[in-house]
């Protein structure tokens, strides 16, 4: 019978022979989860067609002509893949080592591009870093899902539930993190709030401090639009506040002219109605010469005009897949953190997926959100990246629930004593 993805024994102890020493115990018997690794690579495989399509508009990148860009995003990829490789032969207690590390780290890049970035759009949003640009920001998204993994599951109470202190404080860290990414737009601060909520519910913190939590979001939240709103906050804000103006015009968008303000929306909206149902074929999209940030903030918009509504249907249910992947393997973790930390790396990727189509389809105001692993970017690609390698490494590493009590008391005795506490879906 084949092992176990999610097994700590170490082929020793799986042939009867005790292992050597703790970390014996922690050699997986199998690779990572093989869903993930096929939402991984149909992602890679759109995203080099579609990108190729959509970067018309660049195509003396780098002096490389017509192949400037998909090469340079081709490195990206082959980048991360090498990030995927190596995160998913890391065991899931270095990486709980390291994340207070790595959310430090994301917090100093993000303070130091908010006063010596460059701006784009009117907001300071990246860093230049020897060849690359980077954008704490995406950083940043990750490393707070990955410290609520963190809190919730170091300060699990026996038979349910996270000590209070701890979520005020991760309720606490996640407004801080939120009011770093106001200057660059409130979609992140929003997508932000969303992820830590949803982790929180499945850290069965209870549905009481749920709804506190949740009140306090809102209120915070509901204050900051109204201030900005009310007064004159900045050409930033007045950027916002247009847009909600615009977003809850009454004029039906087929009636509304095209203006340089609504420009890109509406030419989002014509590749969509172009591309059909069965859309026009990968290399026939009309508007991605005229359609601006057609390979970053609107590259489902040429998604769907070239493989259509089914391709487009296609593309969202990959997404949701993953999450539903990241959900089995949550739930057949005996421990708290990896099954809190694979969730936190599902929900950053999906529910910026949905955010980026929900935003391009127009059910929601206009603002720039990449697709995860598909729009161009080197920040974006990485953090999914690793993002997939942590999940993978989950899958690797993490005893699942019904196993025999020897693996489980393995698993136990390798991690130290603040991540021994048990999945709280099990509880």
């Amino acid at each position: 019978m084949q092992p176990s993805i999610d097994t700590l024994t170490s082929p020793l102890a799986a042939a009867g022979a005790a292992p050597a020493k703790a970390d014996d115990r922690l050699l997986p018997l199998a690779k990572g989860d093989k869903h993930l690794w096929g939402i991984y690579i149909l992602l890679v495989i759109i995203s080099v067609v579609e990108l190729y399509s959509a970067s018309s508009r660049e195509v003396n990148s780098a002096g490389m002509g017509v192949y400037g860009t998909i090469i340079r995003h081709g490195a990206m990829l082959l980048a991360g893949f090498g990030i995927i490789c190596i995160l998913q032969r890391t065991h899931y207690r270095v990486i709980w080592r390291w994340t207070p590390v790595f959310a430090l780290a994301s917090v100093a890049m993000m303070v130091y591009t908010m006063f010596f970035g460059e701006e784009i759009n009117g907001a300071r949003r990246s860093f230049s870093l020897v060849f690359f640009s980077i954008q704490p920001a995406e950083f940043l998204k990750m490393s707070a899902a990955a410290m609520v993994a963190y809190i919730m599951s170091r300060y699990q109470l026996k038979g349910g539930g996270v000590e209070s202190w701890a979520v005020g404080v991760t309720a606490a860290l996640i407004m801080l993190f939120g009011g770093l990414l106001v200057p660059q737009g409130l979609t992140n601060t929003i997508l932000l709030m969303c992820i830590s909520f949803s982790m929180m519910i499945v850290s069965g913190i209870g549905i009481r401090r749920l709804l506190i939590v949740l009140g306090v979001y809102v209120a915070i939240f509901g204050a900051y639009v109204v201030f900005v709103a009310a007064g004159d906050t900045g050409s930033r804000a007045g950027t916002w506040v247009e847009r909600l103006h615009t977003y809850g015009d009454s004029i039906p968008k087929y009636e509304q002219p095209i203006t340089s303000e609504n420009r890109q929306e509406m030419l989002g909206y014509i590749a969509q109605a172009h591309g059909g149902v069965t859309g026009v074929m990968p290399g026939n999209s009309r508007e991605t010469s005229r359609l601006p940030l057609a390979f970053t903030d609107y590259i489902y918009s040429i998604v769907v005009e070239e493989l259509g509504l089914i391709g487009g249907v296609a593309v969202l249910l990959l997404y949701l897949w993953l999450l539903g992947r990241a959900s089995r393997i949550a739930s057949r973790c005996s421990r708290a953190f990896p099954a809190l930390l694979v969730i936190g790396m599902a929900l950053t990727i999906v529910l910026q997926a949905l955010f980026h189509i929900c935003i391009v389809t127009g059910v929601i105001p206009v603002s720039g959100q990449p697709l995860p692993l598909i729009s161009k970017g080197g920040s974006s690609i990485f953090v999914t990246s690793i993002a997939f390698g942590v999940m993978l490494s989950v899958s690797r590493f993490a005893v699942r629930t019904g196993s025999k009590k020897r693996d489980l008391k393995s698993e136990a005795e390798a991690l130290p004593e603040a991540m021994r506490a048990e999945n709280p879906s099990q509880l």
